[in-house]
């Protein structure tokens, strides 16, 4: 009888993964690194800035009043141009492309009033930043303080429930007359010119009525004036007071109550 054949079974060893040769460490370890720079670094500004200027940085990141920078004729606040662009030199008259030794002169000193300008501007905006913190807090939500082309702009906004004005007319409310009164104290002493804008939202009051949003919007700056002027603040500086009803909306929603608003702009010195 034939041998039976014994059929013969091979196992291979297979190892998977990559082992020591793997990347999942190296994304872990890049994380590690990140987080260690970012970590020096804020070492790094705790030891090399003062106080008040790591003040400056929370705020920036986290203001009561938020601040945006946006500048159309120069850098500084409110004294005039800057003197780091030519085109901007050669349209004041205090610079051409070749200067001599007064036009110098003359550049130095318009630096210097300038940082004057924006030293003196950042002051009046942390005193009304103080005037808000002593008062109610939620003061704060209806303020928005910005840089213009023209200057300084302080927009106080309306929000739901909270009304700046009665509805339809320019009765002024408690909070809005509070508002200007701070705003009045913190600003009564700079020699800038104001201007006092009134805006309203896409509410109509029908077809063919006589008195528009034109006309309430105006009113209502007009209120914002005499209300502003009683605070303190000189008569003498105001030097508009107008109305652009509906035409210049915060929000992409027309009727959104943000839309409701008084602009104060503390005109740059030119």
């Amino acid at each position: 009888m034939a041998e039976e054949l014994q059929p013969i079974i091979k196992r291979k060893k297979v190892i998977a993964g990559g082992g020591h040769h793997g990347g999942a460490w190296k994304v872990a370890y890049a994380d590690f690194v990140t987080a260690m720079m970012a970590f020096f670094l804020l070492m790094w500004l705790l030891n090399a800035t003062t106080e008040d200027q790591r003040k400056g940085i929370a705020d920036y990141f986290n203001p009561t009043i938020p601040l945006s920078r946006i500048s159309g004729g120069g850098s500084m606040a409110l004294s005039g141009d800057t003197i780091q662009t030519q085109d901007t030199l050669s349209q004041s008259g205090t610079g051409t492309k070749t200067k001599d030794s007064s036009s110098k002169v003359d550049d130095k000193s318009a630096e210097k009033n300038a940082e004057k300008g924006e030293a003196l501007t950042e002051q009046k905006v942390a005193l009304l930043q103080e005037a808000i913190n002593d008062s109610e807090a939620a003061l704060a939500d209806h303020l928005r303080v910005k840089m213009s082309p023209e200057g300084l702009v302080i927009e106080i906004v309306e929000s739901d429930g909270v009304p700046l004005f009665s509805v339809g007319n320019a009765q002024p409310s408690a909070m809005l007359r509070q508002l200007l009164e701070i705003v009045a104290t913190s600003f009564k002493d700079m020699e800038n010119s104001l201007k006092i804008v009134g805006h309203t939202d896409a509410s109509g009051y029908g077809e063919n009525a006589t008195y528009t949003n034109w006309d309430l919007s105006s009113d209502r700056a007009n209120t914002a004036r005499r209300l502003i002027v009683q605070s303190g603040f000189p008569a003498s500086q105001i030097v508009e007071v107008s109305g652009k009803a509906d035409s210049d909306p915060l929000s992409n929603d027309i009727y959104a109550a943000e839309n409701r608003r008084i602009s104060l702009t503390i005109l740059r010195k030119d």
